[in-house]
């Protein structure tokens, strides 16, 4: 896979196993198939921890939320230091369109978890509410 993304490159681990390539996931501590989504989950996990300086303990990875009796996973939650969601952030790989029906998934999901944050990416073009205005993504405090 080619970094076409607007984050910064990095070390990233992958290997090949039975014919898929894996990557290795810093939070998660596991190896997981890259499909281009799980490579852009993983270039913004890196942009949070080393540019925005998001500890690495405050993540949650695809962890499952109920809406609406269904049960659902979103793609990146970061936690506050008291433990409340701060970003809610919805990944897409680079050629899916981020448009209103992405940005309404991310809506619903919030409804559960209240961020103040929620982000949109593709890994090439990104939006960043705070509530629900367009912002910038906070340095962490």
């Amino acid at each position: 896979m080619t970094s076409q993304l607007k984050y910064p490159k990095f070390d990233i681990k992958l290997k090949k196993e039975n014919g898929e390539v894996l990557v290795f996931d810093t939070i998660r501590k596991n190896w997981f198939v890259c499909t281009p989504e799980e490579w852009v989950r993983q270039h913004v996990i890196n942009f949070l921890i080393v540019v925005k300086k998001y500890p690495v303990s405050l993540f949650a990875i695809e962890k499952e939320i109920v809406l609406n009796d269904l049960k659902r996973r979103f793609d990146v939650v970061v936690y506050s230091t008291n433990l409340k969601p701060l970003v809610l952030i919805e990944c897409k790989a680079m050629y899916i369109e981020i448009n209103e029906a992405v940005a309404e998934q991310a809506m619903r999901y919030n409804l559960v978890l209240n961020a103040p944050y929620f982000m949109l990416t593709n890994g090439v073009v990104d939006f960043v509410f705070h509530e629900n205005k367009l912002s910038d993504l906070p340095q962490f405090c």
